[in-house]
C-alpha cells in the first residue's frame, strides 16, 4: 500500500484541486506512466500513483507554492515554472498520504531531473512528456520515436532533455544547473553504450 487512498478517490480529489487541462494531462500521465511501467519492468501500481499525483500542486498560485521555497534546492529555486515539482512531493506526502520514497522523488524530479535517476523516476519523467491526451503530437512522437527506436529510457530522457533546453535557450528562459548536468551525464551514457 503506497498511499492510504485509492485510485479513485485520488481522482476524485484531484478533479477538485486542477483545472480541466491539467486533470486530463494527469489522468494521460498515469496511463503512460503504467504503460512504461509494463514495458521497462517497473511496478504499475507505483506508476500508477505518480503519474496520477504528479502535478498535484501545479494549479496552485506561485504565492502559495513560494512558501515551501525555503526547503527547495537551490536549482528548483530558479523558475517558478518548476515549483510545483518540490511541492507536489510534499503534497502527495502531506495531503494524499504517499508512503513510498520512490514515488515522492519521482513527482519532485519530474521537471529538472537528476543524474542517476532509477528507472522509475525515468518513466514518470518521460510519461509527462509524451502523454497522448494533452501533449502536443509533434514534441510527443520526437520522444517516442527515439524511445521506440532505441528501447532506451536513457535515450528517450536525452531526447526530452534536448528539447527542453532548446525551447528554454529559445524563449530566454534560465535553465537550472542540473538539468545541465543531467543532460551531460546522459548524452555520455547514451554515446558510450
Amino acid at each position: 500500500m503506497y498511499t492510504k487512498y485509492s485510485i479513485d478517490e485520488i481522482k476524485n480529489k484531484l478533479k477538485l484541486c486542477l483545472n480541466e487541462e491539467r486533470y486530463n494531462h494527469s489522468i494521460g500521465t498515469m496511463e503512460m506512466a503504467v504503460e512504461l511501467a509494463k514495458r521497462f519492468r517497473c511496478d504499475e501500481e507505483k506508476a500508477e500513483i505518480a503519474g496520477l499525483l504528479h502535478d498535484c500542486a501545479k494549479c496552485l498560485p506561485n504565492e502559495e507554492l513560494e512558501k515551501y521555497i525555503d526547503s527547495f534546492e537551490e536549482c528548483e529555486k530558479i523558475s517558478p515554472k518548476t515549483w510545483h515539482a518540490p511541492v507536489g512531493a510534499v503534497m502527495a506526502k502531506q495531503t494524499w498520504g504517499v508512503t513510498d520514497e520512490e514515488i515522492l522523488s519521482a513527482i519532485r524530479l519530474h521537471t529538472i531531473g537528476k543524474k542517476g535517476m532509477s528507472d522509475f523516476e525515468k518513466i514518470i519523467f518521460i510519461a509527462d512528456k509524451i502523454e497522448k491526451r494533452t501533449r502536443e503530437v509533434k514534441f510527443r512522437e520526437k520522444i517516442e520515436k527515439t524511445l521506440n527506436k532505441t528501447n532506451s529510457l536513457d535515450a528517450a530522457l536525452l531526447k526530452s532533455f534536448k528539447i527542453t533546453i532548446k525551447s528554454l535557450l529559445k524563449r530566454k528562459l534560465p535553465i537550472c544547473f542540473q538539468t545541465v548536468d543531467v543532460y551531460n551525464d546522459l548524452l555520455y551514457i547514451v554515446e558510450n553504450k
